[in-house]
């Protein structure tokens, strides 16, 4: 089984969209467009001020269709590991959301009635909603799927990256960097690392 290890880096993720560099949000940064609302599976339009709780807000960027979210071949993929990471947001009082930004691909497998088939068929416990023109992904700089930001009480960013070091299995993980940062944060400690390497597949921006 060919396995995929993640090493923490501090440097500034890039995304890229219209032929224009777009810089990923840093570490101390506001939530962006904290008050968009945006379509979610259950017919409601969400904001992220909607979602978050007492203790913080967790993004994820996602989709249906890459490998990295949902597996391929040996590879489990990142998508089984999203209702252990919901549970452990509700327990500890923060609010999580998963954002499907793959606007150029809404019909290829990333519609809005593709969201709800494939969240019912996973049983996603946390919201899953659009980002219609990639609005949302193109503010917060997200570069892949997955791409994870979690947000303190004060909604400040404090950690941006990967969920773990290894998207192939769920059992060979070492390095647990959202748990982490998640147990850092609620009890007030410096997150370390506070960014890792996102991996994945790029975000399906529209190109204009």
């Amino acid at each position: 089984m060919k396995k995929l290890f993640l090493l923490p880096i501090a440097i500034v993720l890039l995304a890229f969209h219209e032929g224009h560099e777009i810089k990923t949000i840093e570490i101390g940064d506001d939530v962006p467009m904290l008050n968009q609302k945006m379509p979610e599976i259950s017919g409601k339009e969400l904001s992220f001020a909607d979602v978050k709780k007492e203790n913080g807000l967790l993004v994820i960027f996602s989709c249906n269709t890459c490998p990295f979210v949902i597996g391929r071949g040996d590879s489990e993929g990142w998508e089984g590991r999203y209702n252990g990471l919901a549970e452990l947001a509700d327990e500890n009082n923060i609010g999580m959301i998963l954002v499907n930004s793959n606007e150029a691909k809404r019909d290829n497998g990333d519609s809005f009635e593709d969201m709800k088939k494939r969240a019912k068929e996973k049983d996603y416990m946390a919201y899953y909603a659009l980002d219609k023109a990639s609005k949302i992904a193109n503010a917060f700089g997200a570069k892949t799927t997955p791409h994870v930001f979690l947000f303190n009480d004060k909604m400040k960013l404090v950690y941006t990256g990967a969920i773990d070091d290894n998207e192939s299995s769920a059992e060979q993980v070492k390095e647990k960097y959202l748990n982490k940062a998640i147990a850092n944060m609620v009890k007030s400690l410096q997150v370390d690392p506070e960014k890792t390497r996102a991996i994945g597949c790029s975000i399906k921006r529209v190109k204009v």
